[in-house]
């Protein structure tokens, strides 16, 4: 059952004639004017309406947010431990500090990898330092180094550990880089300290960061004083940076870059190990995947290295598509013509699922809320089903991040950063999509406001959504979620008062 858009007399539904861009900028105009006037000017700054004439979709972006107000981000602990290092498979994590930031970060993304757990992966565990009062008043040093020699002890296998430093490290001033280099000395393995404390900078965009620095510090000057390791290089090698193999996407894209004729050295950091990052930078090319969080390191790459880098997006036939044949244009006519292969090998396969599944879901309006990336990787590919994205944002943009968004989106589209549950909340009852495609903390209550909803962090637990058999999971779910039954038994609040709803006994009684 469509969802009703037209909406009570009095709601904010789109009057007749309005344009995308007119009413987004009467929405916008409206949730601003809930606020004190001091507030509203700063929250107005990061909000918009796309204008393709300008070189980015501008808003402000990269700012704290507001003490009092909800927020979506995480800390930088969150980027550095739950992003860019917790997926390192033969590496044990631990978080150091009190028991509640690493139950919260344990297994939180299904960062899918290969091997045996507890025995030579161990992306599943959660390690914690489990601090105590007595840890903040003497230190938590010595507890550290006892951690350390408890995991050779128990994990033999591992090929060292990173220290992922909570806030109070940071507040007492524990030396966790003189732990990591005198238990690296008897270990002989790779001890590394990330100053992650979660307190720093303005979101987990900081933990991106910090991680990408660390593995410039701590992890390449290894490779660079062992070169002689016996890796044999070959024309065609790549990293594939920035996927974290969330229901297994890293693994459906390296297919495809096999397939077109390219060697993967390392993907990293899902279903990825310390010696892939170590010979990360004899790769002739970086395939980015999450600029926002690996940008760093592949310029760092490119600056020391030489190693040239470029995005790529796997979202979706036309982009896949176009990356594949953007990637096999730094490569010689025999890779080129492989991409152009692979391309039409797997056409048909793309057509069957658009044809099955795009009378279904054209014309249906989608808002997004995402980190990293997907606020614009995944336009397109709801574009190849006949899907309107509206509207879009991200937790913790950058402003090169929204430059880069204008190529996806069409004029007028809705912009939001950092946007506030009140925000969120006023748009969606103003443009009625038929479909939201956001985080864990915002599915539930758009479920209770009766619009369909997909969960983009982690896919619901379904994926892989990258490459051409992605594709297929990522059209079947979303017409799942738009076209369930369970809407016809759910009464959205702007259809209070209407008739077509049945009442929540009605629902009781559908429901047994």
């Amino acid at each position: 059952m469509p969802l009703d858009h037209a909406g009570p007399p009095g709601a904010d539904a789109p009057a007749p004639g309005d344009t995308d861009a007119n009413l987004h900028a009467r929405l916008i105009t409206e949730a601003l004017g809930a606020y004190p006037d001091k507030f509203g000017k700063r929250r107005a700054k990061h909000l918009a309406t796309t204008d393709l004439t300008k070189s980015d979709c501008g808003v402000k972006s990269n700012v704290k947010s507001i003490p009092g107000v909800m927020t979506i981000r995480g800390c930088a602990y969150a980027g550095s431990k739950g992003v860019v290092w917790g997926p390192v498979k033969d590496l044990v994590h631990i978080s150091h500090g009190p028991v509640g930031c690493g139950h919260y970060s344990w297994a939180q993304r299904r960062n899918y990898a290969t091997g045996v757990t507890g025995v030579d992966s161990f992306v599943t565990m959660q390690v914690t330092s489990d601090f105590q009062e007595r840890d903040v008043v003497f230190g938590g040093d010595k507890k550290l180094k006892a951690i350390i020699d408890e995991i050779e002890l128990m994990f033999p296998l591992n090929r060292g550990v990173t220290i992922q430093s909570e806030c109070p490290i940071g507040l007492i001033g524990d030396d966790i880089e003189a732990v990591a280099k005198e238990k690296s000395k008897e270990t002989g393995k790779a001890v590394i300290p990330v100053r992650c404390e979660g307190f720093r900078g303005v979101s987990q965009s900081l933990g991106h960061h910090i991680a990408n620095d660390v593995i410039r510090d701590w992890v390449f000057p290894r490779a660079d004083a062992k070169p002689d390791d016996g890796f044999e290089t070959s024309p065609y090698d790549v990293n594939v940076i920035g996927d974290y193999n969330i229901g297994g996407d890293a693994w459906s894209s390296r297919i495809l870059l096999e397939e077109i004729g390219l060697r993967v050295i390392g993907q990293w950091s899902g279903d990825a190990t310390l010696a892939e990052m170590e010979r990360a930078p004899k790769a002739k090319l970086n395939l980015i995947h999450c600029y926002r969080s690996m940008n760093y390191i592949a310029r760092h790459m490119e600056e020391k290295y030489g190693v040239a880098w470029m995005e790529y997006n796997f979202f979706g036939p036309s982009r896949i598509a176009a990356s594949l044949r953007a990637i096999a244009a730094q490569f010689d006519d025999t890779i080129q013509a492989n991409a152009e292969r692979v391309i039409a090998k797997y056409q048909p396969m793309a057509d069957a699922v658009i044809a099955e599944f795009g009378p279904r879901l054209k014309g249906k309006k989608v808002m997004l809320y995402v980190g990293g990336l997907r606020p614009r990787h995944v336009v397109d590919a709801y574009g190849d089903l006949g899907m309107d994205v509206v509207a879009t944002g991200y937790e913790f943009a950058h402003k090169d991040d929204y430059a880069r968004t204008l190529k996806y989106v069409r004029e007028g589209t809705l912009i939001y950063d950092d946007v506030t549950a009140h925000e969120l909340e006023h748009f969606i009852q103003g443009i009625r999509p038929d479909l939201v495609g956001s985080g864990i903390k915002e599915k539930y209550g758009v479920q209770k406001m009766g619009v369909p909803f997909r969960q983009m962090h982690s896919w619901d637990y379904s994926g892989p959504y990258h490459g051409y058999d992605g594709f297929a999971i990522f059209a079947r779910d979303m017409d799942i979620a738009v076209n369930s039954p369970v809407w016809s038994l759910f009464k959205a609040p702007w259809t209070e008062g209407t008739t077509g709803a049945p009442a929540p006994a009605d629902m009781a009684d559908a429901a047994e």
